[in-house]
């Protein structure tokens, strides 16, 4: 069965910032497939630019979601049933491939290991890294708890306000809301400075970089970015490639000067544990005005296209469904040219062919749930 794209409601900029995400995922997690115990130069620098493919979905997400909030404001839908039925949708959006993937890793874990690993009621709940560093076990739902609970916590902070306050301009509750959520990240992520010692770059990484509390903030930055583009669209228009550039450069800049200067969250705590994630964040939102305008072949548009739609499939799938079974059965470390390339064909088209799957025949038949008109009858 084919994916049928209905291209009319599709933004192929977006698609293409998705698509560039999952991709650099996947060429980050290929990198562990083949060299799991080799750290160069550049598989360290492919490895680094896996974490931007994650920032990538996490301030994009902020700017589509923000977006939807906004509309939601200008129609005049702010009930408690408003938001029940935002939530409902983004849930039927997320949460089947998530539980449904999860009992497939619970399951592989066990047939693997012969156990079942402590602490999983809290993965069903997202609390796996919620205030501590997550267990080694579906690593890659980290970032689904930080998009989940920004879903929560600003709409329904949004919606008290609204509520108790009733504000006329309900869109400048929305800014001041996500500013509040971001500076409220900051003093987490600066209390933890004070409060903790950096011994590696991966307990930085695992204490800060993948913990709720400390990265709401990368969701409400596209929060805002979505706000300012709406509110200022002339000015966003007119300086579509100054903000490409800055945002560019800004980004390859400190990254160079990190470089060149050994910068680590070891010996530079409070640049990383405080300011370098908001940094990365905003660079990548100064690039979207410029993204989301770019167009091409209409066979290359079809190609980003289908890689967008099943992205999500893909990142739950890649690494500990896909790539953690390979390694179980396979050890490539010391074999030929000729096994590595096989084993990273087989590694890719699983996971494409998986994922296609996935979403054709699970993913986006539960999405289609969420549009019944029996959801809309029991809110209305």
């Amino acid at each position: 069965m084919t994916i049928i794209i209905d291209s009319r409601h599709r933004i192929l900029g977006l698609d293409a910032i998705r698509a560039l995400a999952i991709l650099l995922v996947l060429f980050s997690h290929s990198t562990l497939l083949l060299f799991p115990n080799e750290n160069t130069l550049v598989l360290t620098a492919i490895r680094f630019l896996g974490t931007i493919g994650v920032d990538l979905f996490f301030v994009l997400s902020g700017y589509l979601i923000g977006g939807i909030i906004l509309k939601q404001l200008e129609a005049g839908k702010t009930s408690l049933n408003d938001f029940i039925y935002f939530w409902i949708r983004r849930w039927f959006r997320t949460l089947p491939n998530y539980f449904l993937v999860l009992v497939l890793n619970i399951l592989l874990f066990y047939f693997f290991s012969g156990e079942i690993i402590n602490g999983l009621g809290n993965y069903f709940l997202f609390l796996q890294n919620f205030v501590t560093p997550q267990p080694d076990f579906f690593t890659e739902s980290w970032s689904l708890s930080i998009e989940e609970y920004a879903y929560i916590i600003g709409p329904l902070l949004l919606y008290l306000i609204i509520r108790l306050i009733k504000p006329v301009n309900k869109r400048i509750w929305f800014l001041w809301v996500s500013v509040l959520l971001i500076i409220t990240s900051a003093i987490m992520r600066y209390n933890f400075h004070i409060n903790h010692s950096i011994l590696s770059d991966g307990a930085w990484s695992g204490g800060l970089r993948k913990v709720v509390i400390y990265r709401l903030d990368s969701i409400y930055f596209g929060f805002v970015f979505i706000y300012l583009m709406n509110k200022y669209r002339s000015a966003f228009e007119r300086y579509t490639k100054t903000m490409f550039v800055l945002g560019f450069g800004v980004f390859l800049s400190t990254h160079i000067l990190i470089a060149l200067l050994g910068l680590t969250p070891v010996n530079t705590p409070l640049f990383f544990n405080v300011f370098y994630l908001p940094i990365l964040s905003v660079c990548l939102l100064l690039l979207f005005p410029s993204l989301i305008t770019i167009d091409t072949f209409n066979y290359v548009k079809l190609l980003i296209t289908k890689l967008s739609i099943i992205s999500y499939a893909l990142y739950l799938l890649n690494y500990s469904v896909i790539l953690l079974t390979i390694q179980h059965f396979t050890d490539v470390c010391e074999a030929s040219l000729t096994v590595k390339i096989i084993t990273l064909l087989t590694y890719w088209s699983l996971s494409i062919y998986l994922s296609h799957l996935l979403y054709t025949y699970f993913e986006k038949p539960m999405m289609n749930l969420r549009d019944k008109p029996f959801f809309k009858r029991i809110l209305s």
